[in-house]
């Protein structure tokens, strides 16, 4: 089998929330990134544009990095399409032999131009929010010898994935059986496998995640990747399919420190934390009874000392652990997760 080494195309969108999708190849794959493709930023790495990637470079040719077999689109722009100006980067891609995966919801396996190019090339392009999911949930078959944790957001892109991920290997490193259910196409490209529930018709999507949750209760922890915010005026309907299809047992609240409005939607403020603390456990009551055990922070525009002392603002206001996975560890949302663990599991 070929090892993966992946160009990921940021091209005039390098910055961490816009290229969320390339920050977290870049901090979970390091070793099968060999450059980010961005003509407007040459020169310039991985680290000094998303903060994370160390001395991955910057590149505006694809010919700066000979050995790539992979190019990946490293964005995940609103309506998830493909920027036109990009078009000629991938035919050069192709022409290069290079496989072709992409999260948007345009997919580029359905451009005729790419894919009359590819097929005459034998290069494969991959849409991995593609899927043929078409199972209503039938709440049946679950059990309470696997935990089912759900990381759920006070907006959108805010970490849900990041510290899904952080806490699986954090319980991996406390010799706990733990999975992560990748929901997203960036999780799903990380772990392997997964189900991009975005892109699942709407009576499908908590069918899809059940199955997911079927699929892996064999484990003794599933942390569920978590989507959007049930609150967003955009995007609630998959989070509320995702935490009906999932039925956790607790979740992990997720925000970004400093941000004060929805996504994308500047005029809406974003609601409190003890409401959405509120709202997601009045829902998760037409399952089970589920509370919200532990919050982590996206503490990115805060410095150290801020950081630390929004942790003590959350834990005193909400009542709950707390901490940046990235920055302070896992350690103190593993001990919460442990305890709930005990809790129903026995």
């Amino acid at each position: 089998m070929n090892t993966r080494r992946m160009v990921l195309l940021t091209e005039g969108y390098s910055e961490p929330i816009a290229a969320k999708t390339a920050s977290c190849l870049l901090r979970y794959c390091t070793d099968q990134v060999v450059a980010m493709f961005d003509s407007t930023q040459v020169g310039k790495t991985a680290q000094d544009l998303l903060g994370v990637g160390g001395a991955i470079p910057v590149i505006g040719k694809l010919e700066e990095a000979p050995t790539a077999n992979e190019l990946v689109i490293g964005i995940a722009p609103p309506g998830g399409r493909a920027p036109a100006a990009w078009k000629p980067v991938l035919l050069a891609a192709i022409e290069r032999g290079m496989k072709i995966t992409s999260g948007l919801h345009d997919f580029l396996g359905d451009d005729p131009e790419l894919a009359a190019a590819a097929a005459k090339r034998g290069v494969q392009i991959v849409d991995v929010r593609k899927n043929d999911e078409r199972d209503v949930a039938t709440r049946q078959g679950l059990h309470d010898k696997c935990l089912r944790l759900l990381t759920i957001g006070q907006d959108c892109s805010v970490g849900k994935m990041v510290a899904a991920l952080e806490l699986a290997n954090a319980l991996k490193k406390h010799g706990v059986d733990a999975k992560f259910v990748a929901t997203g196409q960036t999780g799903i490209m990380i772990e392997g496998d997964g189900c991009p529930i975005d892109r699942v018709i709407s009576d499908f999507v908590n069918g899809a995640v059940e199955k997911q949750v079927l699929a892996n209760q064999h484990r003794q922890v599933l942390v569920v990747e978590g989507q959007a915010t049930i609150s967003h005026p955009r995007y609630s309907a998959v989070s509320a399919g995702l935490l009906h299809g999932c039925v956790p047992h607790g979740m992990v609240l997720v925000y970004e420190a400093g941000r004060t409005h929805y996504s994308g939607m500047p005029h809406m403020p974003l609601p409190p934390l003890k409401r959405v603390i509120q709202a997601y456990e009045d829902l998760a009551l037409f399952g089970q009874p589920a509370k919200v055990i532990a919050v982590a922070i996206n503490s990115r525009r805060l410095n150290e000392a801020e950081a630390d002392a929004e942790r003590n603002r959350v834990r005193d206001e909400l009542g709950l652990p707390a901490a940046d996975p990235i920055r302070h560890g896992s350690d103190e949302l593993v001990a919460a997760i442990e305890k709930l663990r005990k809790q129903v599991c026995g």
